[in-house]
């Protein structure tokens, strides 16, 4: 087969050597040619490529390997693309109380890229001024709200989704989805309708993040039956939009999330994404949407080979989160960028989470420098040994009160009832009948305030400092270490994005190299992260 490849072109444009081989593979915009002359190697980024058995003409030299141009607008899947107006295949996930900021939301969606707000934890005023703010950002970007799971709190659904009906956000990212809920529903089936052409017009868009099958099944199949006959029933939707609603999937695209920060199954991300693809299709050929359904991928990706081996596995997109967090546009604060910048990838440990204490469910966050992980599995094994708080031994009360709490338990009782009065009177009525469940809602009190004195970086909470973060930040710090993105003051999210996007390129062309025979020099693998000035030099046409 070699044999019958030349190429042809300016013979002063050849290179010898692996530098001008490493160049040109780093030159994603222009095609590389390997060739053979005087038995030796050459490298060329013009000419063409004739695939024929006799030499095209007397100047002709045998090609040995070539790949076309790459940009990273061609990344990913163009449908997913065109369908949300974006012009890069690479999403900001939503991160809670706000630390997925409309700041990183509006700096993703001038780059073409998308960020969502991490609506989770906060107040309804706050998320309709974030709304506000991007709403008036002009020229318009593409933006989306956090819409998070709250089976402890099922009025939050509702409430958001009231919300963002009301503001016309059309587009959410949905997580820590257990089941399909009524609020969920409602928000994907408001307004559909048949369009002048026939096709049916869904305005609300959803792109879960799953990392369990069974959960990401039912976003890849048609609302269920029963909540849909619910909505008919109260009148937000007519008969006519419920038969529709058999037609299109709760979500056209999933985020196939892996060993992650935050709400995590630790999936490794080899052996989800795949999974998920297989899904897709099973579930496409059993419902047969007219949308093509997609899967992004997320978790781990904080290296230009990890985010390659996720667009070579066929992934539509990629969503980052625990990297974003140490970015200057991130709602956190500078102790906790320091302190991200800083940690390694076994650096981090499972923790009850306070939206699910009660059901056992974990988060995985930062373990370098603070105490909260090992505070709030200890407040979990109470919780599971013991009926209520009297029944607390008075050892372990008084260590509740002193290192955790700083405070009497009655006095942080008193503090909580006060809260949910106000915010959701039904849990202090079932507390009042329930110990345990005072219990529970009592230690919920150090869960909720962590993440806060983390977010305001309270200096005399250090030690509880609740930070989601995964095993991708500290990849990210052995990859930006010497360069320009080791400080965090120097992290933005457009630039890790870019330098993301760009390395990945360089990765898929090289491999594509590689398969052809051709030997990759070691420095061709070494993609230290560029300055803005220089990935601009380098992705002219891409960011065009």
């Amino acid at each position: 087969m070699r044999k019958a490849c030349w190429w042809e072109g300016p013979g002063d444009s050849l290179r010898d050597g692996d530098q001008p081989l490493t160049e040109a593979l780093r030159a994603i915009e222009r095609p590389v040619f390997v060739v053979e002359r005087d038995g030796r190697w050459s490298t060329a980024t013009a000419g063409r490529a004739v695939w024929q058995p006799e030499a095209p003409s007397p100047a002709a030299l045998p090609l040995r390997g070539t790949v076309s141009p790459l940009r990273i607008d061609e990344l990913g899947d163009p449908g997913f693309l065109a369908d949300l107006g974006l012009r890069l295949p690479y999403l900001g996930g939503s991160m809670a109380h706000g630390i997925s900021s409309p700041a990183m939301a509006e700096a993703l969606g001038r780059a073409g890229m998308l960020g969502f707000v991490g609506a989770a934890g906060q107040s309804p005023a706050w998320v309709e001024e974030a709304i506000d703010g991007l709403q008036r950002v002009s020229p318009a970007i593409p933006f989306g709200v956090n819409l998070i799971h709250s089976p402890n709190e099922t009025g939050l659904e509702d409430a958001l989704v009231d919300l963002l009906l009301r503001r016309n956000v059309h587009l959410v990212e949905a997580s820590a989805f257990l089941t399909i809920t009524l609020p969920l529903v409602r928000y994907r089936l408001s307004g559909i309708h048949r369009g002048p052409d026939g096709c049916i017009v869904t305005p609300n868009r959803i792109v879960a993040k799953a990392s369990r099958v069974e959960v990401a099944s039912k976003f890849f199949a048609p609302p269920p039956e029963k909540l849909v006959l619910e909505l008919v029933a109260a009148r937000h939707l007519t008969p006519e939009q419920a038969r529709l609603a058999t037609e299109v999937p709760m979500a056209q695209d999933l985020t196939a999330e892996a060993d992650s920060g935050g709400h995590t199954d630790n999936r490794p991300a080899v052996c989800l994404l795949p999974t998920f693809l297989a899904l897709r299709d099973r579930q496409q050929a059993q419902f047969r949407f007219s949308l093509p359904l997609r899967v992004g991928a997320a978790g781990g990706l904080a290296t230009p080979q990890a985010a390659a081996a996720a667009f070579a596995m066929g992934a539509a997109y990629l969503l980052n989160g625990s990297v974003h967090q140490a970015c200057v546009e991130s709602g956190t604060s500078a102790a906790v960028r320091e302190m991200l910048a800083q940690s390694g990838q076994a650096d981090v440990a499972m923790a009850p989470a306070g939206d699910m204490f009660e059901m056992g469910v974990t988060v995985q966050v930062l373990k370098r420098g603070t105490m909260f992980a090992m505070r709030a599995r200890k407040l979990y094994e109470l919780y599971v040994a013991h009926g209520r708080l009297e029944d607390l031994s008075p050892a372990d009360r008084d260590t509740l009160e002193k290192n955790v709490f700083r405070a009497p338990l009655s006095q942080i009782w008193e503090q909580t009832r006060a809260f949910f009065l106000e915010r959701d009177p039904g849990q202090v009525k079932r507390a009042e009948q329930d110990p345990k469940h005072l219990m529970a809602l009592v230690f919920r009190w150090y869960l909720g305030h962590s993440p806060k004195w983390a977010i305001a970086g309270d200096p005399g909470r250090r030690m509880d400092y609740q930070v989601w973060c995964g095993p991708a930040m500290g990849a990210f710090n052995e990859w930006a270490k010497g360069s320009h993105l080791e400080a965090p003051a120097n992290r933005r999210v457009t630039g890790i994005a870019h330098n993301l996007l760009y390395g990945a390129a360089v990765v898929l062309r090289g491999n594509l190299l590689r398969a052809q025979g051709v030997p990759l020099p070691a420095a061709a693998a070494d993609l230290r992260p560029l300055t803005a000035d220089q990935l601009e030099e380098r992705l002219t046409a891409s960011l065009g």
